[in-house]
Order: C-alpha cells, then structure tokens, then sequence
C-alpha cells in the first residue's frame, strides 16, 4: 500500500475518531469517496501493520502509532495552511485541498522550517490548533537559537504525550514540558514563574477562551488564553500545584 494512501486513512480515521469516538467503514469510504468494501481491506490491512485496532461492523480506531502519524501529517497540513494563506495570499477556501496534495510530500526538515519561517503558529487559518514538535526542546526559542548557525538540532524526542495547559480541567495539573513562543514570551513567562519542570494546576477557566486562571507555587495567576494555550504540560493529575 503507498505511504500517501497509509497517510490519508489514518488522517480520516484521526478526524472521524475525534468526533465520533471511532471510525466507520461507511463514513471512512464517504469521506474518502471509495467503495466500502475497498475500506475494508485497507483496515485490514492497517490493522496487520500496527496501525490500527479493527473491528468489523463496529469501525476503527487509531493504535499509539497510527496516531502519531496522523499527528505528524495533521501538523504539516495545518503548517501549510498557514503558509498557503499568510505568505503565497492563496484564497483561504482553496488551501485546504492545496495542502492535501502537499502534506504528503514534505520531507521533516520542511516541514521545521515552515514552523520557523511562521513564528511556530497556535492554530491553522480555519482555528484548528497545531500541535507542537515532537523534538526534545524545552521553547521554540531554543529551536530558534539552531537556526541558521549550523548547530545541529537536538537529535531526541520528547517521550510523554504534551497538552496545552488550557486543556486541563479545573483543579487538574501537570509539569511544564514547552513553551511555545520566540525568547520574549519564555522570559515574559519565566518571570511569572512559569518554567520548564514547573507544577502548576488550572483553578478556572472563564468562558469564551478568557483567562485561564492557574495556580504556581502557591500564587494565583490570571493568564491570558492566547498565552495559556501555547504553555504545554505532561503528567496531567490532581495534586496540590
């Protein structure tokens, strides 16, 4: 099976999985405009590769590594509609497609670049959140620092799963793992005590993406969303901040 085909279907049955808790063999093949039965044999065929847990007349869903694939594609299509829409002006209604066609094609060090060039952007030009790297940095601004210098980049990966902070519900935490944001919103932060390795738990979140208020060593803090949901954390839980 191509890789772009592996690509497409786990990116569907990613999009599908996240409104509808699974995928459908019907629902798969409308969105894909394929028969059903030829969506059949492509789960099965996922499913033998690791990529997928399958079951016939229930649907689909993506294993660990299936979704870390779709991950991966979902950034370079949201990456590039920023760059089809902010930089090369195209109509916002046409870069969705534009991107299909070219998310499959982007080598890794592309794809760094375009989130370089674009200043590392929160969401794509429909809303949608992009997700951060998966390199082990603590800020863009540290993946900023390499740029241009010949310095290579850090070779590891991070290995735990990373949320934005304004995913939390309220009384939960977790440690802070990245900041995404140029040197002035890590120092900006940093003087708030919001640093890598920091606890820090959400107290309230205010309606229509308003401050999200957080607890850091034992001081309240009101932060701004915008801000809020470029702080990533791991380990989510319940204990005191």
């Amino acid at each position: 099976m191509p890789q772009e085909q592996v690509e497409e279907y786990l990116e569907t049955i990613y999009d599908l999985e996240s409104r509808d808790g699974s995928a459908k063999t019907t629902t798969i093949a409308k969105c894909l405009n394929v028969a059903p039965a030829s969506v059949t044999e492509v789960l099965k065929s996922l499913s033998d590769k690791g990529f997928v847990w399958y079951e016939p007349y229930r649907g689909a869903t993506l294993t660990e590594e299936g979704k870390k694939i779709a991950d991966t594609i979902k950034r370079k299509h949201r990456l590039l509609e920023v760059f089809l829409t902010d930089v090369l002006k195209l109509n916002r209604e046409k870069v969705h497609d534009e991107a299909c066609r070219m998310e499959h094609t982007i080598s890794e060090e592309t794809e760094d670049a375009l989130c370089r060039m674009l200043d590392a952007p929160a969401h794509c030009p429909h809303g949608s959140p992009i997700s951060p790297c998966n390199k082990g940095v603590g800020s863009c601004a540290e993946c900023e620092m390499v740029k241009g210098t010949g310095i290579p980049e850090p070779a590891s990966l991070r290995n735990k799963k990373i949320i934005p902070v304004t995913d939390l519900a309220p009384d939960q935490n977790g440690k802070i793992a990245f900041i995404r944001g140029d040197c002035k919103i890590v120092q900006r932060l940093s003087d708030l005590g919001l640093t890598l390795g920091t606890i820090v738990s959400v107290k309230r979140k205010t309606p229509m993406d308003g401050p999200v208020e957080i607890l850091v060593r034992r001081t309240k803090l009101a932060i701004d969303h915008a801000i809020a949901e470029n702080i990533f954390i791991e380990s989510p839980g319940t204990a005191e901040a």
